[in-house]
């Protein structure tokens, strides 16, 4: 299923959101002209690796923090072309609406600290592995989470192709992100005990539950007191219903 668009229209421009999809796409263009050696010693410095967090022996980082630094910019890089393009076009589809919700400093701190809390369940599930994990989709799962909380009456417009024939169905955002959020958990479920090499395409599955979690338990704390998020009502909330 392929989202196209949601139902409720953001009252302020999305800059952060905007300049997070900008910064992607930079550090993305800037991976694509290194050489393979160099883009391989690129992801080993920024990306995040468990093993080298000791999550097990934390004393460690006192000497040698310099590992921690990965913890947000791993969400900055991406593998390919559909891992960037998909993670921004989910971004671009509900970071707006989570972003007007908090204010802009606001929503650009809890995607930090939503990308920071996922990578660490996905360390805390593998502390000793040594395979690099990047990707924004940690940080955007959180965004998910409160897109969830914030918004339970808004639809996603959804490509669902049948052969030869595009299928556009709105669907509410409490299932499909739902749905999301419950393959996610069985196919994290699924890669434990899988070899590391082999952990079902090598998908981060813990960092989307993290984030996603992280969204729907803290989404709450910032939002203004001026703009109780769960009392007041957007009046395109239902648009066009």
């Amino acid at each position: 299923m392929l989202p196209i668009r949601d139902t409720i229209r953001s009252y302020t421009f999305p800059i952060i959101t905007w300049l997070i999809i900008g910064l992607n796409t930079v550090v993305f263009f800037f991976e694509l002209n290194l050489s393979s050696a160099d883009l391989n010693r690129f992801i080993q410095i920024f990306a995040l690796t468990p093993a080298n967090l000791h999550l097990n022996q934390p004393w460690v980082l006192i000497n040698h923090p310099s590992p921690l630094i990965t913890l947000i910019t791993h969400m900055f890089l991406h593998g390919g072309w559909f891992h960037f393009l998909s993670n921004m076009w989910i971004l671009f589809i509900f970071g707006d609406n989570v972003e007007d919700r908090m204010g802009s400093v606001r929503y650009l701190l809890f995607y930090l600290l939503g990308g920071m809390a996922a990578g660490v369940l996905q360390a805390l599930v593998s502390p000793l592995s040594e395979v690099p994990s990047l990707g924004a989709s940690g940080a955007i799962a959180a965004v998910l989470g409160a897109y969830f909380l914030l918004y339970p009456h808004a639809r996603v417009t959804t490509l669902i192709p049948l052969v030869f024939i595009p299928w556009f169905i709105e669907i509410p955002a409490v299932i499909y992100l739902g749905i999301w959020f419950v393959s996610q958990l069985f196919s994290g479920i699924a890669s434990l005990g899988l070899p590391e090499t082999a952990s079902m395409g090598g998908v981060a599955w813990f960092a989307h539950i993290g984030g996603f979690v992280f969204g729907l338990l803290f989404a709450r704390l910032f939002i203004p007191r001026r703009h109780p998020a769960f009392l007041r009502q957007y009046p395109d909330e239902y648009w066009p219903w």
